[in-house]
């Protein structure tokens, strides 16, 4: 079967160990089904798998993927859930392309229980999109942010997958959303969605309850003054860097509450699939590629020219 493969792994140059070529089929343990995949999207975590990270020399070649959306054995259409328990790994879990081969292939194994029914009003592209980025913005928003708390978020650095989601779910829930971006661009793509688009470290007209903070060193002074008392500064990653100075003045006088977060259960994951039925939200796609052109879907995705995310059509 066709698959997009880590052959090594390459700090300055992760496409450089990217193949895209034949791969076994894959296993099945008990209790795992093999799924054929109609749509699948790309990760900033697989860019990272190429350079090394999570991802070490004896398990490679690995076929890369967490994202995926099929039909099963049984001809049902499936959204997969990426998350596997792993006592092996000091979180209690992997995903998908970390330990067991991921999802950018014609065919996947995963566990029978990772199986969510497919929405009929969403495309195979458009939930191929969620259990990544979408999952980890949604946990951040509801469990984590208690963002049903607050009126109003913060969104640093919008355009990537998962701060894109943040405003497109956080607008669905009612809320007011600033979402910050150094592009004019996707300033202009996030004010179309109905958020409040602003240049990083802009003076907001008011206080936030939740900031969802994905880039890290440059913004998190930002986070921490526009913080309202009480508020919730969700981490999820550091793309422009991970030594961010704190105030500890700040953090205790305001009662700030930093928390770390990633991905979300199975059970927030079918929870998002109803929120975006219920409240007619498509997953915003940047581009979509055919499975011959997966390489060009890596470069493009790593360019950072990306507002949303990048997906992949399996039957082209």
């Amino acid at each position: 079967m066709r698959a997009a493969i880590a052959i090594g792994a390459d700090q300055d140059e992760p496409l450089r160990v990217l193949s895209v070529g034949e791969a076994p089929e894959p296993a099945t343990p008990d209790g795992w089904v093999t799924i054929d995949v109609r749509a699948a999207s790309l990760n900033h975590h697989d860019l990272w798998s190429l350079r090394g990270v999570g991802l070490p020399p004896d398990r490679l070649p690995m076929i890369l993927g967490c994202d995926a959306a099929g039909v099963d054995p049984d001809g049902n259409e499936v959204v997969i859930y990426p998350v596997v328990a792993d006592p092996g790994d000091p979180r209690g879990y992997s995903l998908l392309s970390e330990r067991h081969p991921g999802t950018l292939a014609e065919r996947v194994a995963v566990p029978r229980a990772n199986l969510i029914a497919k929405p009929a009003g969403l495309s195979f592209l458009e939930v191929a999109c969620l259990p990544t980025a979408w999952l980890t913005a949604f946990h951040m928003l509801t469990t984590r942010g208690r963002v049903d708390e607050g009126a109003a978020v913060l969104v640093q650095g919008a355009g990537g997958g998962v701060a894109t989601a943040a405003v497109a779910l956080a607008l669905a829930m009612g809320k007011r959303v600033y979402a910050s971006s150094r592009d004019p661009g996707k300033r202009e793509r996030i004010a179309a969605l109905g958020a409040t688009a602003i240049e990083p470290g802009a003076r907001l007209p008011e206080r936030v309850d939740v900031v969802i903070e994905s880039v890290g060193e440059p913004t998190f002074d930002h986070s921490m003054k526009c913080a309202a008392p009480g508020a919730r500064i969700v981490v999820c990653g550091a793309t422009g860097g991970h030594l961010a100075t704190i105030d500890l003045r700040r953090l205790f006088a305001m009662r700030l509450e930093l928390l770390g977060s990633t991905m979300g259960s199975r059970e927030e994951l079918a929870a998002l699939l109803d929120l975006c039925v219920a409240k007619n939200v498509h997953p915003i796609i940047d581009s979509t590629y055919g499975f011959t052109a997966v390489a060009d879907a890596f470069a493009h995705l790593a360019s950072g020219d990306v507002f949303g995310k990048v997906a992949l059509d399996l039957l082209h």
